[in-house]
């Protein structure tokens, strides 16, 4: 079996369930576990902005957008070379990665064609279930099976120190900086899970939900993330507020909340800013990859909401914003 990997998160599904061995070629952007780095790369970048600028990284992409270019490009002479039997990548969203079009396009063109797998969770529950997928598709079944249970486990654990009987705490969850964006999807249902109330973009029974409506939080869904305002973010006065913008390091973050946010009267006079609950977190790592280590995001989110640092992963890449 030889798999490509086109998308972060699946590498970490594929080497979660032992499966890292497999790989043959990766994205650019795939840096986790460390062993795929000597990997063949094979996509790039089509548009350039300084690394970790929220502002600059915006404007770059917008334009790009606008005019219908693609974000990224796929190196199709190598993925033809490396000859995989799978290529997993993504469709949810076309920031994020390679477009599913342009890979069908490219293993269309193949002999023999390699199966492409699209991996496009939307909620926590389908997180789990592409781990499935993946297993399947690489012939590790059983191995995914016993890698889900262990996760479910460790998410069940963190659930039991979260009082449903206590009111939740208001959070923003800032999934980009400038301009801000509140967290969705998966996101938004960790926080709520966690003991938090997701601000600005709660999540909302799904459809069919039923009588489940209620107390069943796996039909409690959110859709993307949203692009909100300052008077808005002021007006919902968090009591927590978790920064946490796709793609950027933990480095990248404390420059951005120092450059960004720091100074403006509407941040300034956030409830969780006064009171030094304002949780730094990185993104390139943390709650963007729709992976197994939502586990870890989850189990910081249950600790450091709730007062349990005991909680919090080791390592967990985050810190505290300082009040001044």
């Amino acid at each position: 079996m030889r798999v490509v990997s086109l998308l972060p998160s699946a590498t970490e599904m594929l080497a979660h369930i032992g499966g890292a061995h497999l790989l043959v070629g990766r994205s650019h952007e795939c840096d986790t576990p460390p062993s795929v780095a000597g990997l063949p790369v094979l996509t790039a970048q089509n548009t350039h902005w300084q690394p970790g600028r929220s502002a600059e990284v915006d404007r770059a992409v917008s334009a790009a957008v606008g005019a219908h270019q693609a974000l990224y490009r796929l190196d199709t002479d190598l993925l033809r070379a490396l000859r995989p039997d799978v290529i997993l990548t993504q469709d949810l969203c076309d920031v994020c990665s390679i477009d599913l079009a342009a890979v069908k396009r490219a293993a269309a063109a193949m002999d023999p064609r390699p199966k492409v797998v699209s991996l496009n969770a939307a909620t926590y529950e389908s997180v789990l279930d592409d781990l499935l997928r993946v297993g399947e598709a690489v012939g590790l079944e059983r191995q995914a099976r016993e890698a889900l249970l262990g996760l479910r486990q460790r998410f069940f654990a963190a659930a039991d120190h979260v009082n449903a009987f206590t009111q939740p705490v208001p959070t923003l969850f800032l999934e980009w900086i400038d301009p801000p964006f509140v967290g969705g999807h998966w996101n938004a249902q960790l926080v709520e899970r966690a003991g938090g109330a997701n601000l600005l973009n709660p999540t909302r029974p799904m459809v069919g939900a039923g009588a489940g409506a209620g107390g069943q939080m796996a039909h409690r869904v959110a859709g993307k993330s949203i692009r909100v305002t300052p008077e808005a973010i002021a007006e919902a006065r968090p009591e927590a507020v978790v920064v946490c913008p796709c793609g950027l390091s933990l480095a990248d973050v404390r420059r951005e909340a120092d450059g960004v946010l720091r100074g403006r009267s509407w941040w300034e006079g956030l409830p969780a800013v006064r009171a030094g609950r304002v949780a730094l977190v990185d993104g390139n790592q943390m709650f963007n990859r729709p992976g197994p280590r939502l586990v870890d995001a989850y189990e910081f989110l249950v600790g450091w909401l709730n007062g349990r640092p005991d909680l919090i992963p080791a390592g967990f890449p985050w810190s505290p914003l300082s009040v001044r």
